[in-house]
Protein backbone atom coordinates (compact mmCIF):
# COMPACT_ATOMS: atom_id res chain seq x y z
CA UNK A 1 0.00 0.00 0.00
CA UNK A 2 1.26 3.49 -0.67
CA UNK A 3 -0.46 5.59 2.38
CA UNK A 4 0.87 8.88 2.83
CA UNK A 5 3.62 8.36 0.42
CA UNK A 6 3.45 11.57 -2.12
CA UNK A 7 5.31 12.15 -5.09
CA UNK A 8 6.01 10.06 -8.57
CA UNK A 9 8.10 6.90 -8.11
CA UNK A 10 9.19 7.14 -11.47
CA UNK A 11 10.35 3.51 -11.64
CA UNK A 12 13.61 4.08 -9.54
CA UNK A 13 14.86 3.89 -6.46
CA UNK A 14 14.61 6.66 -4.46
CA UNK A 15 18.69 6.98 -5.21
CA UNK A 16 17.86 6.74 -8.74
CA UNK A 17 15.41 9.41 -8.46
CA UNK A 18 17.21 11.75 -6.67
CA UNK A 19 20.36 11.21 -8.90
CA UNK A 20 17.83 11.95 -11.49
CA UNK A 21 16.37 15.60 -10.22
CA UNK A 22 19.99 16.83 -9.57
CA UNK A 23 20.47 16.15 -13.28
CA UNK A 24 17.32 17.48 -14.19
CA UNK A 25 18.10 20.71 -12.01
CA UNK A 26 21.61 21.51 -13.04
CA UNK A 27 20.68 20.97 -16.74
CA UNK A 28 17.56 23.27 -16.16
CA UNK A 29 19.76 26.06 -13.84
CA UNK A 30 22.68 26.21 -17.05
CA UNK A 31 20.12 26.75 -20.07
CA UNK A 32 17.57 27.98 -18.43
CA UNK A 33 14.61 25.69 -20.11
CA UNK A 34 14.88 21.68 -21.42
CA UNK A 35 12.61 19.34 -22.41
CA UNK A 36 11.29 16.00 -20.55
CA UNK A 37 8.69 13.87 -19.90
CA UNK A 38 5.50 15.38 -17.88
CA UNK A 39 5.79 13.56 -14.88
CA UNK A 40 9.27 14.00 -14.51
CA UNK A 41 9.01 18.00 -14.89
CA UNK A 42 6.09 17.80 -12.40
CA UNK A 43 8.66 16.33 -9.83
CA UNK A 44 11.52 18.72 -10.77
CA UNK A 45 9.67 21.75 -10.43
CA UNK A 46 9.70 21.69 -6.74
CA UNK A 47 12.92 20.38 -6.81
CA UNK A 48 13.69 23.82 -8.49
CA UNK A 49 12.05 25.82 -6.63
CA UNK A 50 13.17 25.20 -3.44
CA UNK A 51 17.19 25.81 -4.62
CA UNK A 52 15.63 29.28 -6.30
CA UNK A 53 14.42 30.03 -2.93
CA UNK A 54 17.70 29.20 -0.96
CA UNK A 55 19.55 31.24 -3.73
CA UNK A 56 17.56 34.34 -2.97
CA UNK A 57 18.80 34.72 0.46
CA UNK A 58 22.26 34.08 -0.96
CA UNK A 59 23.76 32.93 3.09
CA UNK A 60 26.57 30.57 3.23
CA UNK A 61 24.10 27.95 4.68
CA UNK A 62 21.87 28.00 1.58
CA UNK A 63 24.99 27.86 -0.05
CA UNK A 64 26.00 24.63 1.27
CA UNK A 65 22.23 22.82 1.54
CA UNK A 66 21.75 23.83 -2.24
CA UNK A 67 25.70 22.29 -2.93
CA UNK A 68 24.22 18.89 -1.78
CA UNK A 69 22.28 19.02 -5.26
CA UNK A 70 24.33 21.23 -7.10
CA UNK A 71 27.58 19.53 -8.11
CA UNK A 72 29.08 21.59 -10.54
CA UNK A 73 30.62 24.48 -9.41
CA UNK A 74 30.12 27.27 -12.22
CA UNK A 75 26.27 25.88 -12.12
CA UNK A 76 26.07 26.56 -8.33
CA UNK A 77 27.19 30.72 -9.17
CA UNK A 78 25.28 30.82 -11.15
CA UNK A 79 22.25 30.00 -9.40
CA UNK A 80 23.51 32.05 -6.09
CA UNK A 81 24.50 35.31 -9.01
CA UNK A 82 22.34 35.53 -11.43
CA UNK A 83 19.05 33.58 -11.14
CA UNK A 84 18.45 33.90 -7.49
CA UNK A 85 19.19 38.00 -7.52
CA UNK A 86 16.91 37.83 -10.04
CA UNK A 87 13.39 36.34 -8.30
CA UNK A 88 13.78 38.33 -4.96
CA UNK A 89 10.89 40.40 -5.24
CA UNK A 90 8.85 37.27 -6.72
CA UNK A 91 7.22 35.19 -4.01
CA UNK A 92 7.15 31.95 -5.64
CA UNK A 93 6.35 30.46 -8.85
CA UNK A 94 9.62 30.12 -10.74
CA UNK A 95 9.16 27.62 -12.97
CA UNK A 96 6.87 27.33 -15.89
CA UNK A 97 5.83 23.54 -17.41
CA UNK A 98 4.55 23.56 -20.98
CA UNK A 99 2.75 20.26 -22.66
CA UNK A 100 4.93 19.75 -25.88
CA UNK A 101 2.41 16.75 -27.26
CA UNK A 102 3.66 13.14 -27.37
CA UNK A 103 7.12 11.51 -28.25
CA UNK A 104 7.43 9.72 -31.31
CA UNK A 105 9.11 6.63 -30.03
CA UNK A 106 6.68 6.07 -27.61
CA UNK A 107 3.77 8.31 -27.09
CA UNK A 108 5.24 9.65 -23.61
CA UNK A 109 4.03 13.00 -22.75
CA UNK A 110 6.58 15.42 -23.02
CA UNK A 111 6.61 18.66 -21.43
CA UNK A 112 9.16 21.50 -21.56
CA UNK A 113 10.19 23.29 -18.65
CA UNK A 114 11.47 27.03 -18.03
CA UNK A 115 12.89 29.67 -15.59
CA UNK A 116 10.03 32.03 -15.60
CA UNK A 117 10.92 36.22 -16.34
CA UNK A 118 11.90 37.90 -13.13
Amino acid sequence: MRHRKAGRQLRRTSEQKLALMRGLASSLIEHGAIETTEAKAKELRPFVEKLITKARSGTLHDRRLAGRHIQKRETADKLFQEIGPKYLKRPGGYTRILKTGHRKGDGAEMARIELVEG
